[in-house]
């Protein structure tokens, strides 16, 4: 089953609304101002969810009074964010694969800790995605990943250790291939901006955690 949350960070209508048909989720989960969104698009949540602190009073208080979906209200004094508490409540409906967006933008505290999300959909086997107009961030529990030219997100393919090393890192079908290489932190000048030469590409290692970055302009 395919999730979507919907956050509070940055959620451009005219890349989110045909990005969102495209995925097609199960699901729609609405967090905090992630409903202003929903609201604006009428787009029908299945759930709202959030300790509502940075919504508009008027949106949550008009689905409030229509009663026509479950919402959880959560006290801002809490030790999870909303995107987590989100990612929590898709899980448990029996999502397998969750797209958080308005998970990036103008907090770097927040991107940054939805990426640890990324990482604790992964040790459940779980796949999870932060998409915005510009980046699709990735942490792949397969040990190979094919990327078809055609189909890619954007131009430039980027990858990091997210612990420690990745081990066995092979590149075929880009700019700069590699083979069997370890893949540390610091390897910034190996890991950014590379870019798909042939009609598939392809990555695999043996062992580690593999943060996956396509991007665009």
């Amino acid at each position: 089953m395919r999730a979507a949350v919907l956050s509070g960070g940055t959620l451009e209508d005219d890349f989110v609304l045909p990005y969102l048909r495209e995925y097609s989720p199960d699901v729609i989960l609405a967090a905090d101002r992630g409903l202003e969104f929903c609201s604006r698009n009428r787009i029908r949540p299945d759930m709202i969810l959030g300790d509502f602190d940075s919504i508009s009073p008027e949106v949550i208080e008009a689905y409030e009074r229509r009663q026509e979906i479950p919402i959880r209200r959560f006290n801002p004094v809490k030790d999870a964010t909303d995107t987590a508490i989100a990612m929590d409540t898709a899980i448990s409906l029996g999502a397998e694969e969750i797209c958080f967006l308005g998970a990036t933008g103008t907090r770097l505290d927040h991107t940054l800790s939805n990426i640890y999300n990324l990482y604790l959909l992964w040790k459940k086997g779980l796949r999870g995605s932060l998409v915005d107009a510009h980046n699709r961030i990735t942490m792949p529990v397969e040990k190979e990943i094919r990327i078809r030219k055609e189909e890619q997100f954007g131009r430039y393919v980027s990858y990091f250790p997210f612990r420690g090393e990745v081990r066995g890192l092979t590149l075929e079908g880009f700019q700069y291939p590699l083979r069997d290489y370890t893949l540390v932190l610091g390897d910034g000048g190996l890991s950014v901006s590379n870019e798909i030469l042939d009609e598939e590409a392809r990555i695999s290692y043996r062992e580690g955690i593999l943060v996956l970055v396509e991007s665009r302009d």
